[in-house]
C-alpha cells in the first residue's frame, strides 16, 4: 500500500488524526503485526515515528491491536447478540453490560431497541444463565431479546479509515 494524502478526520469528537495516521491505521488494519520499519517506509516515516504515533493512537482510545479469533474455534460454541430495551437512563446499564467478561460489544442503539449486546458463552446452558440471571435482573432493563448466531459467515475489520 501506499501512502495517499487525505484530509484531517475526527474520531468521536476527540482525537484529529492526520494523512499519516490514518495510513498507519490502514497498514495495520491489513496486517496487525506489520513490522514498524515496514509501515513507515509505506507512510513516509522512520519506524520510531510509527512507534510513536502507534503508541498515541492506542493511548488515545483510538485503535487496539488485537488477535481476533472465530469464538466457534477456540471453545465458545454459543454466540448471539441480544436486543436490549431500557427504563430510564441507558448508559449505566451500558457501563454494567460493558463489564461483564461475556460481553464483548455493547452498541447504544437508535431504534427498535435501546442497546445492542454481542455476548460469547460457552454453550446453551451458560448463555441461558447470563441472559436470565445477570442481564435481565440489572437495573433498567426491561426487555430482552436473542439473535443467536448459527454460524459466522464473515468477520473483518479492514473497512480502512474512508
Amino acid at each position: 500500500m501506499t501512502y495517499v494524502a487525505r484530509d484531517s478526520k475526527k474520531t468521536n469528537g476527540s482525537a484529529s488524526l492526520d494523512a499519516v495516521s490514518l495510513a498507519i491505521i490502514e497498514q495495520l488494519q491489513e496486517d496487525g503485526r506489520r513490522p514498524y520499519a515496514a509501515i513507515g517506509k509505506a507512510v513516509g516515516l522512520s519506524e520510531a515515528a510509527v512507534r510513536q504515533r502507534v503508541q498515541k493512537l492506542q493511548d488515545q482510545g483510538v485503535m487496539q491491536i488485537v488477535a481476533v479469533t472465530d469464538p466457534l474455534t477456540v471453545g465458545f460454541m454459543r454466540q448471539a447478540m441480544l436486543g436490549v430495551t431500557v427504563d430510564g437512563d441507558v448508559e449505566p446499564v451500558a457501563d454494567a453490560l460493558a463489564e461483564i467478561d461475556e460481553v464483548d460489544y455493547v452498541v447504544i442503539a437508535a431504534g427498535s431497541f435501546d442497546l445492542l449486546v454481542e455476548i460469547v458463552c460457552q454453550d446453551d446452558e451458560h448463555l441461558l444463565e447470563l441472559i436470565n440471571k445477570r442481564i435481565r435482573s440489572l437495573p433498567g432493563v426491561r426487555s430482552t431479546e436473542s439473535f443467536v448466531y448459527l454460524k459466522l459467515r464473515k468477520q473483518t475489520y479492514t473497512w480502512g479509515t474512508r
